[in-house]
């Protein structure tokens, strides 16, 4: 049988949310097996690998396929701010609200109401999308590169979550995609879309973008106005 090592454990930021009640804000001691791995261990605890910035043995960085020592004091970091790589997400099936949102703001965001575990675990294999979920251990499956639990319950404050864990603030192109099915948008003659336009609808607007794919038309109406409100509150 292999010898049972310690090790003393810390999360910086606000990664100890994802760890037991006794178990956050302070250092703590965890036994571990000589195999196990760094990533292993913190997934253990409940903090998905994608949740996992810089991590610290003895103060010296490590990667997440270190075997600490026995003895040894691991720290845990979240990542910095930015984007690894190009921002197209992928959406669990309870986040539509801030798919939305996403889209308001430009971003490739794949979501269905419908969407398996499984389904979602074979698109990122083909595809790596930033996967943004509630569910931890979707979160934990290897074909995960890159993602993001949310903390908030709120679609408003997610969406301002994920605008500044990604560092997207400098990247937004409000209003050029669909908010119904993703498509980017292009912009059509008034004359094409009149007779689909409500009265007031006519006389007051003169610009409309179209959505090639299931043909929705957009004009910078109220909604314009809220969503402005929206996007300049998450920028600023």
């Amino acid at each position: 049988m292999e010898a049972m090592n310690t090790a003393a454990f810390s999360f910086r930021g606000d990664l100890d949310i994802f760890l037991a009640h006794s178990r956050r804000g302070r250092e703590f001691r965890l036994s571990f097996e000589d195999h196990q791995s760094v990533k292993h261990l913190v997934e253990a605890l409940g903090i998905p690998h994608v949740e996992v910035g810089t991590i610290l043995a003895d103060g010296a960085p490590v990667g997440p396929e270190y075997r600490p020592r026995d003895g040894a004091r691991i720290e845990v970091l979240p990542p910095a701010p930015g984007c690894p790589v190009d921002p197209r997400f992928l959406l669990d099936n309870h986040l539509g609200r801030l798919a939305a949102y996403l889209r308001m703001l430009g971003f490739d965001c794949l979501y269905a109401n419908d969407f398996e575990d499984s389904a979602m675990a074979a698109l990122l294999a083909g595809d790596p999308r930033i996967l943004l979920s509630r569910d931890r251990r979707l979160l934990m499956r290897k074909v995960v590169l890159y993602g993001y639990c949310p903390r908030s319950l709120d679609p408003q404050e997610q969406l301002g979550e994920v605008v500044r864990r990604f560092d997207l603030a400098g990247r937004l192109r409000p209003f050029h995609r669909c908010l119904r099915c993703n498509t980017p948008l292009v912009p059509v003659d008034k004359a094409q879309v009149l007779d689909r336009l409500q009265p007031l609808t006519r006389r007051y607007f003169d610009e409309f973008r179209l959505c090639p794919h299931c043909d929705q038309v957009y004009w910078k109406g109220s909604h314009y106005d809220r969503m402005e409100g929206l996007i300049e509150k998450f920028i600023s």
